[in-house]
């Protein structure tokens, strides 16, 4: 766990708040006023990721950027489960602790499944929703023609690393090996990367057991553990479908195929705009924040 008052060199300025409505002390940023936008962070990274993107959206809404459980300033308890479902019922105690609503939920990696998973619960809270370089099954259900999540690079890397412990050993090391992950999953303008950004990525994981929820998340899906909880959701599907809907996907993804990441988005809101970032990878937020802030200030003055 980070410590509350680190800024690293001052390129993450937020005041930290702290909820523990969830049973842990979980870490988010709450900036700005107006309409909430909560943005959601994935795997292995934390709220740092959307540091340029709190300024920029803070200027005309209320922006929170929570910390998932075992990541960033967020505490990682030994004894929880760190699944997609207790992620999202960490999410959902959050936002009944900040009783958000009409939010428009922002979502890259993991953070998509999870706010999904939230919305689909509990559409009734929801405005809009913004993915990116995520997917979410709902709407790619059944395609045989798309391409196996399981079998991209990333998640073929920790599949056959599982039987002789090379995953484990990789993501329980997260404090020294965080690029080198980050580049297998799709982070590609290293000329952006500076020793503070290595340190601010590296710190929530300075022993194995900081590194239980980063070691959980590709474990969910390599074992198939999400399957149940992802379709028991589906009744609240089409309470989403009418919601406005925004894709930014970074076309160079090594975690998730684009192809399969864009048809699943489509599948669900086949009228709604997607824009292609053909230089950015998984990390878009790292890759081209110079596209992707623009595009969410636009999304969101649309929406007023």
């Amino acid at each position: 766990m980070i410590p509350a008052d680190e800024n690293f060199d001052g390129t993450w300025p937020f005041m930290p708040r702290f909820c523990e409505a969830a049973g842990f002390r979980q870490h988010y940023v709450d900036e700005g006023s107006g309409r909430p936008v909560l943005l959601l962070h994935g795997q292995p990274t934390w709220g740092y990721i959307w540091r340029a993107f709190i300024p920029a959206l803070a200027a005309t809404h209320r922006v929170i950027v929570p910390d998932h459980m075992g990541f960033g300033k967020s505490e990682t308890p030994p004894d929880r489960n760190y699944t997609l479902r207790t992620h999202v019922e960490n999410l959902t105690a959050l936002i009944e602790a900040l009783d958000l609503r009409d939010i428009t939920l922002v979502m890259q990696d993991w953070g998509g499944p999870i706010g999904v998973g939230y919305a689909v619960r509990h559409p009734e809270r929801i405005h809009s929703l913004v993915l990116m370089n995520t997917v979410v099954g709902y709407g790619s259900a059944g395609r045989r023609d798309l391409p196996n999540p399981v079998e991209t690079p990333w998640f073929r890397w920790i599949r056959d690393g599982l039987p002789t412990g090379r995953t484990e050993a990789v993501l329980s090391q997260l404090g020294s090996t965080i690029l080198s992950v980050m580049q297998i999953v799709g982070l590609e303008r290293l000329d952006r990367v500076t020793p503070t950004f290595i340190r601010a990525y590296g710190a929530a994981f300075p022993t194995p057991a900081d590194c239980i929820g980063a070691l959980g998340f590709p474990l969910d899906v390599a074992l198939g553990r999400i399957r149940d909880f992802v379709r028991a959701g589906a009744p609240g599907v089409a309470a989403l479908r009418d919601k406005p809907a925004l894709m930014i996907e970074g076309m160079l993804d090594r975690a998730i195929p684009p192809a399969l990441a864009l048809a699943d988005f489509a599948g669900l809101w086949p009228n709604a705009p997607v824009i292609q970032v053909p230089g950015a990878g998984h990390y878009i937020q790292e890759d081209a924040p110079e596209v992707v802030v623009p595009a969410l200030q636009i999304f969101l003055g649309m929406l007023g």
